[in-house]
């Protein structure tokens, strides 16, 4: 004959905290990974805004320059040429001639979540803006 196990009420005790526990990991485990894709649009947006506004700038008014005048940007060229790198890549974004040797690009990288997916999130966005501007010559205080 067996003796019956006593119940003292603290059947079924760990499940609940087992149930949080379990909860949390899966939160930071999702928290790691889809902060990683986040951090990742990020350097996608910053690389692909730097790159379309290089290309944007490097479209020289040849008109002017063969003029004699200080070269500026050619503002329908460059925007052309900034739209066609972000379509290249992929990319969509804001171009905007941003003064007589300037162009400034916005691009904004969307990356889809794994993880928190569960919980409603699911994608995160990253926006970048960078501006750059035609220099020429070899002195002077922008080189």
């Amino acid at each position: 004959m067996t003796t019956p196990v006593p119940n003292n009420g603290e059947r079924g005790a760990i499940t609940p905290y087992a149930l949080i526990m379990i909860t949390v990991l899966l939160l930071f485990v999702g928290l790691s990974v889809d902060g990683g894709a986040k951090l990742r649009a990020g350097w996608e947006a910053v690389g692909a805004a730097e790159e379309a506004a290089r290309a944007g700038a490097g479209q020289v008014d040849r008109a002017a320059v063969y003029r004699g005048t200080q070269g500026r940007v050619d503002r329908g060229a460059a925007v052309r040429a900034a739209r066609a790198y972000l379509a290249a890549g992929g990319h969509s974004g804001t171009v905007q001639i941003a003064g007589p040797g300037s162009i400034a690009v916005s691009v904004t990288v969307r990356k889809p979540t794994w993880l928190l997916s569960m919980v409603g999130l699911t994608s995160v966005s990253m926006t970048a803006t960078s501006t750059a501007s035609l220099v020429s010559g070899v002195e002077g205080p922008d080189q």
